[in-house]
């Protein structure tokens, strides 16, 4: 979508993709959760960083706590995971099916239930960014992974600290929590650590805001933004929209 060839962001966010929070509720549930939101308003002006640690802080550091009590998700989230990097594989000149990928990160890691369940078995090493840090301390264990840092993406740097290159840069379930403003330049940032025909994965809610708005959810603090939105501020970091 954006007008650099140099750049790619792939984007396996569908129209009904949602995270479990909201694939488990039910209609009514839905329509009390989601508030009435004005064109001119900025949901993620709302978005406070702070609440948001102490929300998952708060949460129980296992996949049913991450999950919120569902954990079968998983298992039909990661093989979803796999499949998407697959095709991208198979047209890749680059990263061609059959060899592991080298380097790896998972950016809003959690607890590393994608880490363990997907990312460590298609990369060498995997890095870790999760600002919870009762939630790193449930990666350590896992084989292949590399260097563990405990900062939210907003303040996450690797440009400056000389880290990657990175073959896959994978984000899931955790942008929401950035400003639009902090969004575009997180992305901005990672082309610099990011190798020649890797990939940008963005995996994310999208709002089902029925005037077509973005929606904020005060539960953790985040937003979930429409279409439109990811394409435009994917746009506005310059980044080339790949694949969907």
């Amino acid at each position: 979508m954006s007008t650099s060839p140099k750049r790619r962001i792939a984007d396996p966010t569908g129209p009904t993709s949602n995270s479990p929070k909201r694939q488990c509720m039910s209609e009514d549930e839905k329509a009390e959760e989601i508030p009435f939101t004005t064109p001119n308003a900025a949901p993620d002006s709302q978005i406070d960083h702070k609440a948001a640690i102490a929300y998952w802080s708060s949460t129980e550091p296992t996949v049913n706590g991450v999950l919120g009590g569902y954990p079968q998700v998983s298992r039909i989230d990661l093989q979803g995971s796999s499949n998407f990097l697959a095709k991208l594989r198979r047209y890749s000149k680059h990263f061609p099916p059959g060899k592991k990928l080298h380097r790896a990160v998972d950016c809003g890691a959690g607890v590393g239930r994608i880490t363990a369940g997907f990312l460590c078995k298609v990369a060498e090493r995997v890095d870790i960014v999760e600002p919870v840090k009762s939630f790193t301390d449930q990666i350590k264990g896992i084989d292949n992974v590399g260097d563990i840092y405990n900062v939210g993406l907003e303040e996450w740097h690797p440009e400056k600290e000389g880290l990657g290159p990175y073959d896959l840069i994978w984000n899931q379930w955790c942008v929401g929590q950035l400003t639009d403003a902090h969004f575009v330049e997180y992305l901005k940032r990672l082309p610099k650590v990011l190798n020649t025909g890797g990939w940008i994965v963005v995996k994310e809610n999208l709002s089902n805001h029925h005037l077509g708005y973005d929606v904020f959810d005060e539960t953790d603090s985040s937003v979930a933004r429409t279409d439109v939105k990811f394409r435009n501020l994917f746009d506005n970091a310059g980044l080339k929209l790949d694949k969907r």
